[in-house]
């Protein structure tokens, strides 16, 4: 990215995904995007803050996004709150990996989640811009668990990657643009 502050507006595609791995820049890259759309801020969190080091990220999340941004906390119901966005504000969703793991430990039909929440991002009113992790890229679980949330998560990325009209793959802190057009101020 050459910076937060563009010389002109750019306008954000119905539906943008950020993916990477933990720790890439996903979360930067997408909230810069938001940023410079000029639109209002929506970011829905999906996050829960299972313990102190979790519940001490959250609010440095909150602190580095600043007052801009509404926060509605949606670590279930993403749907509803997608729902619920306004036309001319831009959305953020962080992210579909936290949210997939809300959904896998509270024992729900993955694919049936995974289905609505594709029809809830087609039929939001306002942009949408949705971060992921990228599990794929190394070594097979050793338990079946973890080997079922992987399948899954890949194939929500892949399901949403292709809804998507930028896909931008993030390492190193450093965006790939995989579909669509690079916005000219990264």
């Amino acid at each position: 990215m050459t910076g937060s502050t563009p010389d002109e507006i750019f306008l954000l595609p119905r539906l943008s995904f950020v993916i990477g791995g933990a720790r890439s820049g996903k979360s930067r890259l997408a909230e810069a995007l938001v940023m410079n759309s000029g639109a209002p801020r929506r970011y829905i969190a999906t996050a829960q803050a299972w313990d102190d080091e979790m519940r001490d990220r959250i609010a440095a999340h909150r602190t580095d996004r600043g007052a801009a941004w509404e926060t509605v906390e949606a670590p279930l119901d993403l749907c509803t709150a997608l729902g619920q966005a306004r036309r001319g504000e831009a959305v953020l969703v962080d992210c579909a990996t936290l949210w997939l793991t809300n959904h896998m430990l509270a024992e729900h039909d993955l694919s049936a989640e995974s289905a609505a929440l594709l029809a809830a991002i087609a039929s939001c009113p306002a942009p949408v811009v949705v971060v992921s992790n990228e599990v794929g890229w190394g070594i097979v679980p050793d338990n079946a668990l973890a080997r079922r949330f992987r399948d899954a998560q890949g194939r929500l990325n892949q399901q949403i990657a292709a809804q998507a009209d930028l896909v931008l793959g993030v390492m190193a802190g450093l965006p790939i643009v995989l579909k669509g057009t690079r916005p000219a101020w990264m």
